[in-house]
């Protein structure tokens, strides 16, 4: 593995900073801050996705939310084996352990910050790119299932650390209340968040848990959601609350069942991840 600059070389480096993704090989959906519908049928929901994706100028792109869907074909693979009732627990673990990888390399693209060097190879000089060593990123999980989507994290993102935050959902009103809390108890403005959720349904989990680390001194500018499949209900919320918010899906199903669950959907992702259904 190649040697990573220390803090003291990054000083003498040059830095490149991150910014908002325009990645070409992404789909892009936008989500309006502005909308005032949370209704969870499909019907309701799909003109809106597709009118909300084109943003009518630059001052409304900056003031709706942005959730990307990799058209990868290995996302779609690995989303197929999770979504599929007779997969296996450790193979639904595997696939959403895969598919937390492949969410994590696209949302890293725009989030990593770099800092260039010169290197010395066997035969000469070569210019060096590294990811800043002084900008680690907190990667969140949204216990227990979202420690499957960060299972490979540590292999994205060469300096990180892990904090976990524990919630559960009320089955009757579908509150989510915490039962663990591992956040740092103060961030800055230039610290870099991922917080990984799998399903992201009706939203009340991320929108907790999306305002914990704001309160805590992050900016949003700097925090990203990863997400296997999310839903509009959720979506619509998060946009009105963080119109500037990132988010990484590798699916956005259509509505939600009488009990919050996402249709089609993956079922209860912490149950077959853990073989406890």
């Amino acid at each position: 593995m190649a040697a990573m600059p220390s803090p003291s070389m990054v000083r003498s480096g040059v830095r490149s900073g991150s910014c908002r993704p325009s990645p070409r090989n992404l789909t892009r959906f936008r989500v309006s801050s502005s909308s005032s519908s949370s209704s969870s049928s499909s019907s309701s929901w799909a003109p809106k996705l597709v009118g909300l994706c084109r943003a009518t100028s630059k001052e409304d792109a900056r003031m709706q939310m942005a959730v990307y869907v990799p058209p990868h074909p290995l996302v779609k693979h690995f989303m197929s084996i999770a979504r599929n009732k007779d997969t296996p627990s450790a193979a639904f673990r595997s696939a959403m352990a895969e598919l937390g990888r492949l969410l994590l390399y696209e949302c890293a693209k725009d989030l990593l910050q770099t800092v260039d060097f010169e290197v010395e190879t066997p035969c000469g000089v070569a210019e060096a790119t590294f990811v800043d060593p002084s900008k680690p990123v907190t990667v969140v999980p949204v216990l227990r299932a979202g420690l499957v989507l960060v299972e490979q994290a540590h292999l994205v993102f060469p300096i990180s650390r892990t904090c976990h935050l524990g919630y559960v959902r009320d089955e009757e009103t579908l509150e989510a209340s915490m039962y663990l809390d591992r956040l740092p108890k103060q961030f800055t403005s230039d610290d870099l968040v991922v917080i990984a959720d799998p399903m992201v349904a009706t939203g009340g989990t991320a929108i907790n848990v999306v305002r914990d680390v704001l309160d805590r001194g992050a900016d949003i500018k700097n925090v990203r959601l990863v997400c296997a499949v999310c839903a509009p209900p959720a979506l619509t919320k998060l946009g009105e609350e963080f119109p500037e918010l990132i988010m990484y899906s590798a699916m956005i199903d259509p509505e939600l069942n009488d009990k919050g669950y996402i249709v089609p959907g993956l079922g209860d992702a912490g149950d077959r991840a853990y073989g406890t259904e």
